[in-house]
């Protein structure tokens, strides 16, 4: 997906951070980091890994039915496969041992979903002379910086998210489904190139914030109803993502101006994402104006967090990095982000791009409630 210089840039990344931690090689099993590092991943049916030495040639170890497709995607030459009755952290050992690695220090992210208790256990029994050093969350931070290309890539998600709401809103009216609504997101992606039809919650709207995870289930439309949309489409595993309500029929002067209100807000809220920013004075635009505002009673939760690359993972979103009251890190060029608010039944979010003068949003749908009228 990448040419050869990207994943030069990423290695180079890869490097710094193992020099900072001392470590001679670097264990990779997270979904989204091989992804990215090496250009190929795969679900963990049986565990494997990818490994990055400071010094010498990086190679991949793998279940041999995956060996074919991995040499078509990455740029990894040496990989090492091994038959679904071998046991694939004996054959990872194996390989380290066969690279002169079995007695150095191996960095490797301990809060990877998929670096569990036993995966740590079983490679201390098996190469008891290495020490297994804990680089908690680099998974997760290699990537909170994205390159120009991978910025392009989500514009490209971005763009399908854009077409499939216009598609919804075009066919969305009193006496059709949440159903349609959703099967017509699906085949606009998926003809407009996105990597699935897999959409996300799109519900009928309740409360201030409930429908966000709400459970999806065919419910006819009917005036007054308001469709909530949320559009996740990935191209190359990258993933864009919108929020807009849609109201059924003609919308009333006080939902116009309770979304005006919150777009204001979160307009606000983007002007501000400017690199260097704490991200507590940005989450504050948004929560403490809608408390203000009475909008909301309480707001509890997230107001933004990470957006780049998903790939067969535990986790539908990526939470290393939020805008939380607490959040007191600082943003950087290049981090993108699901910036979201919701109130009275309604929501918005936009994909928006840190820069230096500002939040860059990506989507581009008109800021506004929506309706077929």
């Amino acid at each position: 997906m990448f040419p050869r210089d990207e994943y030069d840039w990423r290695i180079a990344k890869a490097h710094a951070a193992m020099d900072a931690a001392a470590v001679d090689l670097l264990l990779i099993d997270s979904g989204e980091l091989l992804a990215w590092l090496t250009g190929y991943t795969v679900s963990e049916t049986m565990y494997r890994a990818a490994f990055l030495p400071r010094h010498g040639t990086p190679w991949f170890v793998l279940r041999e039915l995956d060996e074919a497709p991995c040499r078509e995607k990455t740029w990894i030459s040496e990989i090492v496969s091994f038959a679904d009755t071998a046991d694939p952290h004996e054959a990872i050992a194996e390989s380290i041992q066969a690279r002169g690695f079995a007695n150095v220090r191996i960095g490797a992210d301990f809060a990877s979903y998929s670096f569990s208790a036993d995966t740590a256990a079983k490679l201390r029994a098996h190469l008891p002379q290495a020490q297994l050093v804990a680089l908690p969350g680099l998974s997760d931070s290699l990537r909170w910086i994205k390159s120009m290309r991978e910025i392009a890539v989500l514009t490209q998600a971005a763009g399908i998210a854009d077409r499939a709401m216009q598609a919804i809103v075009h066919s969305t009216r009193a006496g059709s489904s949440t159903r349609v609504a959703a099967a017509t997101a699906a085949a606009t992606f998926l003809l407009e190139g996105a990597d699935s039809g897999e959409t996300g919650p799109i519900v009928k709207a309740s409360g201030n914030h409930e429908f966000l995870h709400g459970s999806f289930r065919s419910e006819i439309l009917q005036d007054g109803d308001i469709l909530h949309v949320e559009l996740i489409p990935r191209v190359g595993g990258y993933g864009a993502r919108l929020m807009r309500p849609i109201v059924i029929g003609e919308p009333t002067d006080e939902l116009r101006d309770i979304a005006a209100r919150i777009v204001a807000l979160q307009d606000e809220q983007i002007d501000a994402m400017r690199a260097g920013v704490t991200a507590v004075e940005v989450d504050a635009i948004v929560r403490q104006g809608l408390l203000s505002s009475g909008l909301r009673p309480r707001y509890d939760n997230v107001t933004a967090y990470t957006l780049g690359l998903y790939t067969r993972t535990p986790r539908p979103s990526d939470f290393s990095r939020v805008f939380l009251p607490n959040a007191d890190w600082r943003l950087e060029q290049g981090m993108v982000f699901h910036v979201y608010a919701t109130a009275a039944r309604l929501g918005f979010s936009e994909t928006v791009v840190v820069t230096p003068k500002g939040g860059k949003r990506l989507t581009a749908t008109g800021r506004r409630l929506l309706s077929r009228e």
